[in-house]
């Protein structure tokens, strides 16, 4: 009894102070996951078609790779590299402030060579089921480095990346390599999807694991 006469005689929070505390705990803990764990992203361009729509919104697994020092591109707790065949998100090298999202197709030390829209990696083949082509054009070596490219050898430390869909592509193959530590993480799942021009939903892609 003594216990719960003392329990009452204490002033309780105000309203406003549990309802300003519990705010400040969600913000901080959103904060928290978008640095560390999960970001989402929209997909603006078809360079990924059909992996990735116009209009795809994406989740994105940045603690996979690591946990950066915030603001920064310092791995703080490295956990493993990306690797071929993982879409990631990073920053576009000859704009940081500019996300871009493509295919790791070579890692370093891998040999990447295009010919006739063909890629080989160490002189094998890749039979790359997500890639498309959409321009039957073929443009020769030294014209364009589109659809014959290389040999070139990827430095450690760099990725060789490709969109998708192949012939509509802003990727290394005009850029160059992007710096493992401007990987932002690695795409994971699509949680919306809205097709701008038919005023619709796409409801059957919601939930759909990337690959």
């Amino acid at each position: 009894m003594e216990i719960n006469k003392a329990q009452k005689s204490r002033p309780a929070k105000g309203k406003v102070r549990e309802n300003v505390e519990a705010l400040l705990i969600a913000i901080i803990l959103a904060l928290f996951i978008r640095t560390f764990v999960v970001q989402a992203f929209k997909i603006p361009s078809g360079s990924m078609q059909d992996t990735l729509l116009i209009g795809d919104y994406i989740l994105v697994n940045k603690f996979i790779y690591g946990v950066k020092v915030p603001f920064s591109n310092i791995t703080a707790i490295p956990v493993k590299d990306p690797k071929r065949g993982d879409v990631v998100v990073f920053k576009y090298p000859e704009d940081p402030d500019k996300d871009f999202i493509k295919r790791v197709v070579g890692v370093g030390g891998d040999t990447i060579r295009i010919q006739n829209k063909q890629v080989f990696v160490n002189d094998a083949l890749q039979e790359d089921a997500f890639a498309m082509h959409v321009d039957p054009r073929m443009f020769p070596h030294g014209f364009q480095p589109r659809d014959n490219f290389g040999p070139i050898t990827v430095p450690e430390g760099k990725l060789f990346v490709m969109g998708d869909n192949r012939d509509e592509s802003n990727d290394s193959r005009f850029w160059g390599f992007v710096d493992v530590s401007a990987v932002r993480g690695k795409a994971f799942m699509i949680y919306w999807s809205w097709d701008r021009e038919d005023f619709n939903v796409r409801w059957n892609r919601l939930g759909d694991i990337i690959r």
